[in-house]
């Protein structure tokens, strides 16, 4: 028997980052808290990666997981100023981890597809479809970095399970 692990998944972002923590003990999976943290385009940058940081801080006192897990940067050379905004929201986020002694994970996102679909290079709709079946949702969820945050906190769960 496996003991009881709470993981905290986050997709992070800019605009909409998603975030959902599972309690895991054995075979038995649950969700315990799921959804967004958004911020306006028409705030300063400084402002809203304020707002991101103070939000996980808010959601690691609360939720107190033993981990928590971030999906490591994929960025396309045609969009370099994504991966420059993307690397500001996760560095917050980082640094809240590091201020509340929760440690980090990081695995790729075919690592999270292989872990929770059995095939790495899974669409998007596939994982989403996954997600809810696992975890017995009644819809999929709005946003789909809820989904992804979630398998990401999945992943990581089947993953550690395998190396015991």
């Amino acid at each position: 028997m496996y003991e009881l692990m709470i993981i905290l998944g986050v997709d992070p972002a800019l605009a909409v980052t998603g975030y959902g923590a599972i309690e895991t003990s054995g075979s038995r999976v649950a969700v315990l808290e799921a959804g967004v943290i958004m911020t306006s385009g028409k705030e300063e940058l400084t402002a809203r990666l304020k707002k991101i940081h103070s939000a996980i801080a808010k959601l690691i006192s609360d939720v107190k997981p033993d981990c928590l897990v971030l999906e490591k940067i994929y960025s396309h050379y045609k969009h370099p100023t994504t991966s420059y905004l993307l690397g500001q929201a996760r560095g917050v986020i980082c640094l809240a981890c590091a201020q509340m002694k929760v440690p980090l994970v990081e695995y790729g996102a075919t690592r999270v597809k292989k872990a929770v679909v059995g095939k790495g290079l899974a669409p998007k709709a596939q994982v989403q479809r996954m997600v809810v079946s696992i975890l017995g949702l009644s819809s999929i969820p709005k946003y789909n970095d809820v989904t992804d945050a979630l398998a990401m906190a999945l992943a990581h769960s089947y993953i550690i399970k395998a190396k015991i």
